[in-house]
């Protein structure tokens, strides 16, 4: 006879099912969308088996405590044992300390990897059988989001100053843009927009933030690390010849290959100590997206002591990438220069499993859903040879991609000279 204890307890089940693709395409409904999906591969979710909102200083490691815990007390039956399957949790940590980071684990998900296609239920919960259409926003309608464009470009100033002045070496500050829709916005047309045109990026949705980061903050896959650092950019061009040479230029820019140094740095000091070897590259490379590229270097390692993805996430952020250096510095200028609070833009997003594996970015090109409204977020790293008005036409180009995507503009090279037009920016 089955004891009540034993009845209580959560069962989790991973069955491999038919070849999936477009797992975008296979979310229900906005409402409560989540997503982590780089071209084929990747998960969705829907449902909420368990929820935890938390904050302060502590936050990563009280993550991590609720969910070792939480996972203790399932039965978990996984017939693929691949990171990603059995028990999955999203999670989406915010910039600062003090705001509302938020953890969700799916009553169903759905996922890929190498070919191999599963399905995670909770409980034996089942894929919603009657979907909702997706919904493309209508009349939209854009405008300056807590600063002006003429006060955005003060602030760059004032940074560059403060850098000047020997306050501090590299500073990233954030800038938001508000979209207004006649109904509310669909969290997977977005997605599905910014999936499309950015295949190389990772595609991501966590309690409606949405978007398609290039910067992969963290994988861990058993004692295997490895973190994709970008900083330093240009916008790209739709003339070949103007665009190869923009492209060259970066990579030789003594300000831009600064601004990459600084945070491919902060990554490696970050991981030193969990590992016993860790390759660091002497040299960045160029990574080409559709609208801009990036300074890019891969930092991997090999893990000397167990470390799950929330532990190792932790001790990463705020990279120099987000913040800036020296990261204390950094962040109390953000804090006196910043009007807008970030919320969970440049936060860690991403996933963990039962075993610790799990993928994690930085929440950059994305947007805050709230119905009708789209709060869009973009930043810029500033050093003391960043030049104010080429920083803010940066930041402008960098919301370009869920501007595409919230209006379905299937274009992505550097043709939309747009980025500013039919904006209210006073």
């Amino acid at each position: 006879m089955t004891s009540p204890a034993r009845l209580a307890r959560t069962i989790v089940r991973t069955t491999a099912v038919q070849p999936l693709e477009a797992l975008i395409a296979q979310l229900p409904s906005s409402s409560g969308a989540l997503a982590f999906v780089r071209g084929d591969d990747g998960l969705v979710g829907w449902g909420e088996a368990a929820r935890l909102e938390v904050s302060g200083a502590g936050r990563f490691e009280a993550a991590r405590t609720w969910w070792q815990d939480l996972v203790a007390g399932w039965d978990v039956e996984d017939d693929l044992a691949v990171p990603g399957s059995g028990p999955v949790v999203f999670g989406s940590f915010s910039f600062d300390e003090d705001a509302v980071s938020v953890l969700v684990v799916p009553q169903v998900v759905l996922g890929r990897r190498d070919g191999a296609s599963w399905l995670t239920t909770v409980d034996g919960t089942g894929p919603t059988v009657h979907p909702e259409p997706v919904r493309r926003p209508d009349g939209l309608r854009y405008s300056a989001g807590r600063t002006s464009v003429t006060a955005w470009h003060q602030v760059v100033e004032e940074a560059v100053r403060r850098i000047r002045a020997g306050s501090l070496a590299k500073v990233v500050l954030a800038y938001d843009l508000v979209a207004a829709a006649e109904s509310d916005i669909d969290a997977r047309y977005v997605l599905a927009g910014l999936a499309q045109r950015y295949p190389d990026c990772w595609a991501f949705a966590v309690e409606d933030l949405v978007g398609a980061t290039p910067e992969l903050l963290l994988r861990r896959t058993g004692d295997r690390v490895v973190s994709r650092v970008l900083a330093g950019t240009t916008g790209r061009g739709a003339d070949v010849a103007a665009d190869k040479a923009g492209l060259a230029a970066l990579l030789s820019s003594p300000k831009e290959r600064e601004e990459h140094r600084y945070a491919v740095e902060s990554v490696a000091a970050a991981l030193e100590p969990f590992t016993r070897l860790l390759s660091v590259p002497s040299e960045p490379y160029v990574l080409e997206l559709p609208n801009v590229a990036h300074l890019a270097s891969d930092v991997s390692g090999v893990l000397d002591r167990p470390a799950d993805a929330f532990e190792l996430v932790g001790a990463l952020h705020p990279t120099a990438a987000v913040g800036g250096t020296p990261t204390d510095a950094a962040v109390r200028l953000i804090a006196e220069l910043e009007t807008a609070d970030r919320g969970r833009y440049s936060g860690p997003v991403g996933w963990v499993d039962a075993c610790g594996d799990g993928e994690w970015g930085i929440a950059l090109r994305c947007a805050q859903l709230t119905g009708r409204t789209a709060r869009l977020f973009a930043g810029c790293g500033i050093v003391a040879d960043s030049d104010a008005d080429a920083e803010v036409a940066e930041t402008l180009t960098k919301f370009v991609p869920v501007r595409d995507a919230l209006e379905g503009v299937r274009g992505v090279r550097g043709e939309r000279s747009r980025a500013t037009s039919s904006i209210n920016w006073n």
